[in-house]
């Protein structure tokens, strides 16, 4: 890809969301791969937040999925859940990142990643929860914060 030009990249994505972004940043990302790290994929979350384009999201996805670090990615969903869980009370996605990281054992970590977001999707769903068939209800404090009013 580090000889693909961004047009030649935006070519092959263009039916993601957000082409000209990302083609963009992948573009510019297969440079910094091929001259500062030697043509492979950082496995360290500061180094992969030196890639174009990666936040501490897609970093923390990265470190899980393709290196089985015990990290916690939080987007919408694992945000949302975990407030409404009292599984934690930080104000930002670092706080709660950190709230769940100290909480939730290394070995069950990916695994607790992919059920908060999906019950966020399916369950507990911003605009619309679906309290009345959630099995978590009896430890929720969301939940019982709606039933008290």
């Amino acid at each position: 890809m580090s000889h693909s030009s961004e047009a030649e990249i935006f070519k092959v994505i263009k039916s993601v969301s957000y082409p000209n972004n990302k083609s963009k940043h992948l573009f510019q990302m297969s440079k910094v791969l091929y001259n500062d790290f030697g043509g492979e994929v950082p496995q360290e979350i500061d180094d992969l937040q030196k890639l174009p384009g990666v936040g501490r999201k897609t970093a923390n996805v990265i470190a899980s999925v393709l290196f089985n670090k015990p990290v916690i990615a939080v987007d919408t969903h694992v945000f949302r859940v975990a407030k409404r869980l009292g599984l934690s009370s930080a104000k930002d996605v670092l706080g709660v990142e950190l709230d769940l990281t100290a909480n939730i054992p290394q070995e069950k970590r990916a695994t607790a990643h992919h059920w908060l977001i999906l019950h966020g999707r399916y369950t507990c769903k911003a605009r619309n929860p679906q309290c009345n068939t959630c099995g978590l209800r009896p430890y929720c404090k969301f939940y019982s914060e709606q039933q008290a009013i």
